[in-house]
């Protein structure tokens, strides 16, 4: 038996070994060909695309990143060090040169250096998130000018990096950037609206602004479904629950309430701010779903159908429907309200963007407003959910 044991420990510890030679052997042969990459890029020719470009591609980046600088020494050493630890890296030494280059190929990242002749960061940057706002840009910039490298900020920039940087500095810069950037595509919204038919179980969780068919949306974003029987589930549509984000605790109304439309019916609970929500027709309630406290989750997934949060025993139907929104009229009324809400968010966070920008460029993330101060977030969620 004890030979047995011992067999067991030592094939357990050989078969360690070996896979720890196998992975440095795989870590070699990966790190062999970045730095064949690397020494490639510094012998071809790319002045048709741009006069000043070099490359270094790496077989499945962890990023596509171009650098755009004026100085030769920051570029060779963004190529260096990122090559080396995964990335793909265009470099170029002209704002122009990267602005062509962006519309023809595709970055994860454009690192622009602040001060530079002709283009300035500023500009690059302006450029950059009108042509690309799928493009995450990054400012590099020396310690004298950090305060304009916080301004490009208004302007859509993510962050800024100063220079001179160490190697280890410049690698766990990007690796939070990367993070970061991740991080905000999963939250990523898309200003669409679509009337969907899945059941619960098949909901799409796509980022798109979904409505049921058949269902009622109120101008307060609560939603109404019919029943047979005469009453009317309600719950907040999808609108809000998108933008407001992780929903701490909802305050039910009473059972057997007479409620008029107009009037608060129940109130969502986000930390320490409570948001009332007014009911679209007039009635008794009958019923809460006091099981949707339990799994608040839930409407992660979707705020329609079985997460409902009261039932109303209608008494105004025939007058009150006409004030309730259906179908393409309910999806003209999600669009208009998008839009709006980015003029709101442009103001309150004081970006200096037009219109037409906002429209067109502007993006839409989970929990829009967890982002806000008490006082901001109360003024913009008055402007949606208390009409």
């Amino acid at each position: 038996m004890a030979l047995f044991i011992l067999a067991v420990i030592v094939f357990i510890v050989i078969d360690i070994l070996i896979r720890i030679i196998l992975k440095r052997m795989q870590q070699k042969k990966i790190l062999k060909e970045r730095e064949e990459a690397l020494e490639v890029s510094l012998k071809l020719d790319f002045s048709k695309e741009a006069k000043s470009l070099k490359q270094a591609k790496v077989e499945n980046p962890k990023a596509k990143i171009l650098c755009v600088d004026d100085e030769a020494i920051i570029l060779d050493s963004f190529r260096k060090i990122l090559v080396l630890d995964g990335y793909s890296i265009d470099t170029v030494e002209s704002g122009a040169e990267a602005l062509k280059l962006i519309q023809s190929h595709h970055y994860d990242f454009v690192f622009t250096d602040l001060k530079m002749p002709e283009m300035d960061g500023v500009d690059v940057t302006k450029s950059v998130k009108h042509l690309r706002p799928d493009i995450d840009v990054i400012i590099i910039t020396g310690y004298a000018s950090v305060d304009t490298a916080v301004e490009t900020m208004k302007f859509g920039a993510m962050d800024y990096v100063e220079k001179p940087f160490t190697e280890d500095e410049l690698i766990e810069f990007v690796k939070k950037s990367v993070i970061k950037r991740q991080e905000r595509i999963s939250k990523l919204l898309k200003p669409k609206v679509h009337i969907t038919q899945l059941s619960y179980t098949e909901y799409l969780n796509s980022g798109e602004f979904a409505i049921p068919g058949g269902v009622f949306i109120s101008e307060g974003h609560c939603w109404v479904s019919l029943e047979q029987d005469g009453t009317a589930k309600i719950g907040i549509d999808d609108f809000a629950k998108k933008l407001l984000g992780k929903i701490h605790d909802i305050e039910f109304p009473n059972l057997g309430m007479e409620i008029q439309a107009g009037q608060p019916l129940f109130r969502i609970k986000q930390d320490n701010r409570s948001l009332p929500f007014n009911s679209p027709i007039s009635g008794k309630v009958s019923k809460i779903n006091s099981k949707l406290v339990q799994n608040l989750a839930d409407l992660d997934i979707t705020s329609y159908e079985k997460n409902w949060i009261c039932i109303i025993d209608a008494e105004k139907l025939d007058e009150e429907v006409k004030n309730l929104k259906i179908g393409k009229t309910a999806v003209s009324f999600f669009q208009d309200d998008i839009d709006l809400f980015k003029t709101q968010i442009s103001q309150v966070m004081d970006n200096k963007v037009t219109a037409k920008e906002l429209k067109d460029n502007s993006e839409l993330f989970l929990g829009e407003f967890e982002k806000l101060n008490d006082k901001n977030w109360y003024k913009v969620t008055s402007e949606f959910f208390n009409r």
